[in-house]
């Protein structure tokens, strides 16, 4: 026992002073609840609470960022300097998320509803977040947030994913976007859709593996869409339960068509492609 023991102590030196979960988790928790009063446990009456909360969460991030020089290879205090200046244009493309859920989405009531209770904006959030830690080059935190929102969403999206603006994702769970996917402007995604890669070997992690999706594409249910090289063209349609490994032109409509089994024939599923005119390619 005394050995396993030591074991345990080691790990606990190496750690430094590694963020626990909880730390980022709740760091996080105030960011979003800040941004949006809609997750706040109280509200701010006066502008100059707002401005003191902001300074306190970048004196919380810089702290974080200064005893964990292993996470980042610049200065902690600028890093979170410069990530509380970029939380504007998070917070406008965010409010675009918000009205693009609402528009594709006719169960929706009111931004206030998708707000507090749409999986695909919580997890749109942490992304976006998240993202703006990376490109700032923060590692593992941005990587904790994303997977906090994946543990209560159902949906992973990796913070190195490049993401446009307008972004939908309906209903969500089980969506999978991977680190090197590009997503462009007024995409939407249903519930089950994977943006992966090929499987690739280890030496490969730095290059493109995952898709392309270029602006106005629609990616219905279940679908999966792999590979570095692969790009589905602007205003495409991808059906339901669709597998592509290689590319579409632009304005593609893409969907599985089944066919019914009898004894004897041979008969099998088969993909059904079709241009913007609507005629089978």
């Amino acid at each position: 026992m005394d050995s396993f023991i030591s074991k345990i102590f080691e790990a606990n030196k190496k750690c430094s002073d590694c963020p626990s979960p909880k730390a980022i988790q709740e760091f996080f928790k105030d960011l979003l609840g800040l941004l949006f009063p809609e997750f706040a446990h109280t509200r701010f009456k006066e502008k100059i609470e707002i401005a003191a909360k902001f300074s306190i969460l970048e004196r919380s991030l810089a702290s974080i960022l200064s005893r964990n020089n292993n996470l980042h290879s610049g200065d902690g205090d600028m890093i979170a300097h410069d990530f509380f200046r970029g939380l504007n244009t998070v917070y406008d493309y965010l409010h675009e998320d918000v009205d693009a859920i609402y528009v594709g989405d006719p169960a929706a009531k009111s931004r206030t509803e998708i707000l507090r209770s749409y999986p695909g904006f919580y997890a749109i959030a942490a992304y976006r977040i998240a993202n703006l830690l990376h490109k700032l080059g923060v590692s593992l935190i941005p990587r904790m947030i994303t997977e906090y929102a994946h543990s209560k969403t159902g949906i992973e999206i990796h913070p190195g994913a490049t993401i446009g603006q307008h972004f939908c994702i309906d209903h969500g769970t089980g969506v999978v976007i991977g680190e090197t996917t590009i997503i462009g402007d007024h995409v939407k995604i249903y519930q089950g859709v994977t943006l992966g890669a090929l499987s690739v070997n280890k030496e490969d992690a730095d290059k493109k593996r995952h898709p392309t999706i270029e602006d106005h594409v629609i990616i219905y249910s279940g679908a999966t869409i792999l590979g570095g090289k692969t790009i589905i063209g602007a205003n495409s349609v991808i059906g339901g339960n669709v597998w592509l490994t290689k590319s579409v032109p632009a304005g593609s409509k893409v969907y599985y068509q089944t066919q019914m089994y009898h004894t004897g024939r041979e008969v099998t599923d088969m993909y059904v492609f079709k241009n913007d005119n609507n005629e089978v390619i």
